[in-house]
């Protein structure tokens, strides 16, 4: 499985990029999983809503450019479906059998994501109704993944 992380921002703490290079050394021996960052944009705290809309629009440009086309898109967003760990390996799992060996993940900056990125998924996913910062986001859903290739291979992991 071939598997892109696109996000907006660098991570700049360290211990959020021990944690992610952790995980991307234990799913190498899954999957080929390359995290691709793009630039985000200045967003200071009293933004309006049209100056809001424009970072976003500015930061899903940037994202757009690396989805690929023959790629199942997942965007991580709030309103997307949840699921259990074993559902979320399933869904995986489903991919891979279908011969569908791509998949790009989608994680927005910190005000969200555009509307047209959120457009071109595949499959909107939510990891809870709680708003996580985007760097602990990419941790978490590394974990995730890693996870759901234990459950699929049928290897035993912490519960």
């Amino acid at each position: 499985m071939n598997i892109q992380i696109l996000c907006v921002g660098k991570i700049k703490e360290d211990y959020f990029a021990r944690g992610i290079s952790e995980y991307l050394k234990r799913l190498s021996r899954y999957a080929k999983v390359e995290i691709t960052e793009v630039g985000d944009e200045r967003a200071p705290e009293t933004l309006s809503a049209a100056e809001i809309a424009v970072v976003k629009e500015r930061e899903g440009a940037r994202l757009s450019k690396f989805l690929r086309e023959d790629a199942v898109k997942i965007v991580l967003a709030i309103e997307g479906k949840s699921m259990s760990s074993e559902e979320f390996a399933e869904k995986i799992n489903r991919y891979g059998l279908a011969g569908q060996s791509r998949i790009d993940f989608v994680i927005g900056g910190s005000l969200g994501l555009d509307p047209a990125v959120i457009k071109q998924a595949d499959l909107l996913l939510s990891f809870s109704r709680f708003t996580f910062p985007h760097q602990m986001m990419r941790l978490i859903l590394l974990e995730q993944i890693y996870r759901a290739f234990r459950i699929i291979k049928g290897e035993p992991y912490h519960k």
